[in-house]
């Protein structure tokens, strides 16, 4: 499958929603008072495949149906291959579990030492602050906890959590997750920023968020000033196709980088949707030229309903190979496959070094070549011998001589 990257033809406008006024359209909480969360609504917009239906009806005990209008917009009405539509809306496929799927497939629960707050890594710290998302991504790692669907109860304890990072001196980094932070009132979000930039031995505060993606219209001149305020905040977005990366994005992202934000962007490897080098090589410059770096390719995680959605480790393999040295290193993304049960992110990366020996490593680049760098030097003779004469005048007499054998 092949992705054309039209240049010029970056989504913007309201769509479905031409009749509503565009003050209407810009304010982020029209947007999510307008979601569509029903089969009513949905098949009022477009006509569903009877598998979505089913899995439409079934959404409510896995996770909730939710699509802002503007997100809502990308969606191919007419094919039900639509990489967007796949993602958002469910299908009959997440009422199969595997054998090998888990609810809590990363084992969060079990790294939590406070509610909320995961504890996994020896200096940083994953605090969940909501439960609750702009839009809901069928393969969502959390569904156990987003939407509330499952009746998990998870309520976040923002007292608690910060009372832990404070004594905690070996934590220098938290990154705020849930849910999504960014939907958090401007109030509730500095109140959190400003208490973790109280803890001296916080050095780095990330969020992770895919409100810039679903809700660009939140990213507010008044949320930017509170990034700048408690800055540098570092921010993972989470775009998986060229299609979502649309003017509109873009503008979002360059408010946020002027207000000193370094974004990153995290894609999950999805069958049907980016599973393709040339998807992928579009996103990754689409991504570049709105200053976001590709920073992680996650396979996806073992979450239950999610198989449909899963993609061979070795296809993941070749697109990394077909990205790099084919691409800036820049556009390059880390393969990783976040471990089961909770063994933290494991890079995966195509096999380059054919033999490493105690002489040398021997190994191949981007074209298949070989090549051989020397572990050990070996003198040869002094290190003036071969020198032009005006160069070994230029040399200190009191510079030693490589020893001879």
């Amino acid at each position: 499958m092949a992705y054309q990257d039209d240049r010029g033809r970056w989504f913007e406008g309201q769509g479905l929603w031409q009749h509503v006024p565009a003050s209407d359209w810009q304010d982020w909480t029209w947007q999510l008072k307008n979601r569509i969360t029903t089969l009513d609504q949905l098949e009022k917009l477009m006509v569903l495949t009877p598998e979505e239906r089913r899995g439409v009806a079934f959404a409510g005990q896995k996770l909730a149906l939710a699509i802002t209008p503007y997100f809502f917009n990308l969606i191919d009405r007419a094919d039900p291959q639509c990489p967007i539509r796949k993602q958002m809306i469910p299908r009959e496929a997440e009422m199969i579990v595997s054998a090998e799927e888990r609810l809590d497939s990363l084992g969060e629960d079990e790294h939590s030492p406070v509610p909320g707050l995961v504890h996994r890594y020896p200096d940083r710290v994953l605090f969940l602050v909501t439960d609750r998302c702009a839009a809901y991504c069928r393969y969502c790692t959390r569904s156990r906890l987003v939407s509330n669907a499952q009746d998990y109860n998870f309520h976040p304890e923002y007292e608690q959590g910060l009372r832990y990072i404070e004594s905690h001196p070996e934590v220098r980094d938290v990154l705020l997750s849930g849910g999504d932070p960014l939907l958090l009132s401007d109030r509730k979000l500095e109140h959190l920023l400003s208490r973790l930039r109280a803890i001296p031995h916080v050095e780095f505060i990330r969020i992770g968020s895919r409100i810039p993606v679903f809700l660009p219209q939140r990213i507010t001149p008044e949320l930017c000033e509170i990034f700048r305020k408690y800055g540098p905040i570092w921010m993972s977005i989470h775009v998986n196709h060229p299609k979502e990366a649309t003017a509109e994005l873009r503008d979002a992202c360059e408010r946020l980088s002027f207000a000193g934000v370094p974004l990153g962007n995290q894609s999950v490897l999805l069958q049907g949707v980016n599973d393709d080098p040339e998807i992928m090589k579009a996103l990754v410059h689409r991504l570049l030229r709105m200053r976001v770096r590709p920073y992680y390719l996650y396979q996806m995680d073992l979450i239950t309903g999610g198989s449909h959605f899963k993609v061979d480790v070795r296809k993941g393999l070749e697109i990394i190979r077909a990205l790099r040295g084919h691409t800036t290193g820049y556009a390059v993304p880390q393969y990783v496959i976040d471990a089961p049960g909770g063994g933290g992110k494991v890079p995966m990366n195509p096999e380059y070094v054919e033999t490493m020996g105690e002489d040398a490593v021997v190994f191949r680049n981007y074209e298949g070549r070989r090549f051989e760098y020397p572990l050990k030097s070996t003198p040869v003779e002094t290190a003036t011998e071969n020198l032009p004469e005006h160069a070994v005048s230029a040399v200190p007499r009191d510079t030693p001589s490589v020893l001879k054998d």
